[in-house]
């Protein structure tokens, strides 16, 4: 017996919704979930929280266009729960409250603002249900969002070991640091001394320089590694589990923080809602890969939003 839901994540730069069937739990803890629909607006909910602690009309106006859409796919596929789970941007807005009515409206639920540990176990589950068996525990999961990313170390059986949110999202480093087009030398140097300092005390606190696997999650590490490999449309099951030596990282991230927007807009797999903001989810990759230690990422096109899904079973 399979078992049909819906999960949504809405973070700081984008919203996602995977309807997908679960699987029998007879079938075992490694059976994986059959999508039905899994998508992807960038709704940018995040805009300007850095700066002025509320969550913009326009934004919330966007994000609940989008979620509109989503309800309508979740009604045609019958998808018999729902969960949607919000991130950082709306665990810092002073009006969190006109954000969660319209989500009750219009989806018909209310969101959970969850903690940052909770986001951090939902995307450790998401990432390490089907890594290749080559993939050496422990593992040290790292989720670049908008608004900030989550350090997960542990194992496939263990489960967590130890969480921790740190407030580097590729979003909020790009109001905060990133102003020019492209960004002056100074600028990228602040977001790396900023990025630096955060990455530190997360490696510190999970801890992450024990870690055998660096494995990287959501649009950023995506992006990045559809660069990396030349491709030439972006093509999920090609990054799905791709590994990227360090090295190459690094000539990615340099070559994106010299690139103005307009050139970033013609690299054949950016998502025009992430161009402005890929330079720094690059640059959050490359330090974290400096201060681990880890010289390979591997990627994962399942993270939170699968986490989501799985935590219906």
């Amino acid at each position: 017996m399979t078992s049909r839901v819906a999960a949504i994540d809405c973070g700081t730069n984008s919203i996602r919704l995977l309807v997908a069937d679960l699987p029998d739990p007879a079938a075992g803890p490694q059976a994986p979930l059959t999508d039905l629909s899994r998508r992807m607006e960038i709704v940018r909910l995040g805009q300007g929280v850095d700066r002025t602690g509320r969550l913009a009309p326009e934004a919330i106006e966007r994000t609940r266009v989008a979620l509109a859409s989503f309800a309508a796919d979740i009604d045609r596929l019958g998808a018999g729960r729902v969960r949607m789970c919000a991130t950082s941007a709306s665990r810092d807005a002073q009006n969190a409250a006109e954000f969660r009515e319209m989500v009750q409206r219009t989806l018909g639920v209310a969101p959970e603002v969850v903690t940052g540990d909770e986001e951090a176990r939902l995307s450790f589950t998401g990432a390490v249900r089907g890594l290749p068996a080559d993939a050496r525990p422990p593992y040290l999961v790292v989720d670049i969002g908008g608004g900030s990313t989550e350090f997960v170390v542990g194992t496939r059986e263990g489960g967590v070991e130890a969480a921790i949110s740190m407030d580097i999202g590729c979003v909020r480093m790009t109001e905060r640091h990133l102003h020019g087009d492209p960004p002056g030398p100074d600028e990228v140097a602040a977001a790396q001394a900023d990025i630096a300092a955060a990455v530190d005390r997360a490696l510190e606190a999970v801890p992450g320089r024990s870690a055998a696997t660096l494995v990287g999650l959501a649009g950023s590490v995506t992006t990045v590694v559809a660069i990396a490999q030349g491709l030439t449309a972006y093509e999920p099951e090609r990054i799905h589990h791709a590994r990227v030596s360090y090295d190459r990282v690094a000539e990615v991230t340099a070559d994106l923080l010299a690139k103005s927007r307009e050139q970033r807009l013609a690299i054949p797999v950016m998502h025009p809602g992430r161009a402005d903001v890929i330079g720094a989810g690059a640059l959050v990759l490359r330090v974290i890969m400096e201060r681990s230690g880890l010289g390979t990422v591997v990627a994962s096109e399942h993270d939170i939003l699968d986490g989501i899904a799985w935590s219906l079973a």
